[in-house]
């Protein structure tokens, strides 16, 4: 049996979310606009939670449900970043996004699967996987901010505004991603005996973590320009996508102990 009812519960979110996107677009500060995204997120909310039930085990385990995790962080990410900011253009790339994440669910439906392995039968990790998925979300739409810089500074001539909207996602994004190796470690501690293994995907993410660490040190002490700092934004967004999914493809992968998250 596949995901009940997903389609619909998607449908509808997507819907809401192009007329809420709709009517920001023309409107501008529109509250119709948020109340209508804002219900898409509830919609989505309740989706999430009456599969949780279904399943009796945290959706956090195939493709899929992380899939699902993030079309639900990048909205809450969007409109937390609207309301202290206004950028509309941000909506429309985290919602567009997020609705992107729901279409591929829907495109590749997947088959109900209660059980959980070992490994993953642990208090942290819930924790874990929610702490790496939102800062996932905010590193990746620092991301785009770091694309756009690059498209006015090169392509329209123009300098580059919006870099401090990238340093303060980042700077909230790499938060949540040492609490992600913290708990990762107490997890693996835990698991297999051992806080550290280095295992390709710990190895991974430590070169994430790193990279951005790098960035953080470049931005705060100022000693390149906003130029540089993009691109090494853009790096580090490529050393991310490579720990998340790049590393299943690894030939070292096939030893490796998260092979779960490849089902």
């Amino acid at each position: 049996m596949v995901w009940i009812d997903f389609s619909i519960y998607a449908g509808i979110t997507i819907v809401l979310w192009i007329l809420g996107l709709a009517a920001q677009v023309k409107r501008g500060k529109s509250w119709l606009g948020v109340v209508l995204l804002g219900l898409g997120i509830l919609v989505l909310t309740v989706f999430i939670a009456r599969l949780w039930i279904l399943l009796e085990r945290p959706p956090m385990r195939t493709l899929g449900e992380t899939r699902l995790w993030y079309g639900f962080f990048l909205p809450i990410v969007g409109l937390i970043t609207y309301w202290r900011w206004r950028y509309n253009w941000f909506l429309v790339y985290t919602f567009g996004l997020a609705s992107l994440f729901l279409i591929l669910n829907m495109a590749y439906p997947e088959n109900y699967n209660k059980t959980l392995m070992p490994a993953l039968q642990s208090i942290w990790f819930v924790p874990h996987v929610l702490v790496y998925i939102v800062s996932y979300a905010l590193l990746a739409a620092s991301s785009v901010v770091s694309a756009k810089g690059i498209f006015d500074f090169y392509i329209k001539k123009k300098p580059m505004i919006h870099i401090d909207l990238a340093d303060n996602l980042v700077y909230l994004g790499f938060a949540f991603l040492t609490m992600g190796l913290l708990f990762g470690a107490l997890w693996a501690k835990e698991a297999w005996g051992h806080y550290w293994t280095w295992d390709p995907k710990e190895t991974w993410a430590l070169l994430t973590w790193m990279v951005y660490l790098v960035y953080i040190h470049l931005r705060i002490h100022k000693t390149v320009s906003n130029q540089k700092a993009v691109w090494v934004l853009a790096l580090a967004f490529v050393v991310l996508l490579i720990c998340w999914f790049g590393v299943n493809y690894l030939p070292s992968a096939s030893n490796s102990v998260h092979t779960y998250s490849q089902s």
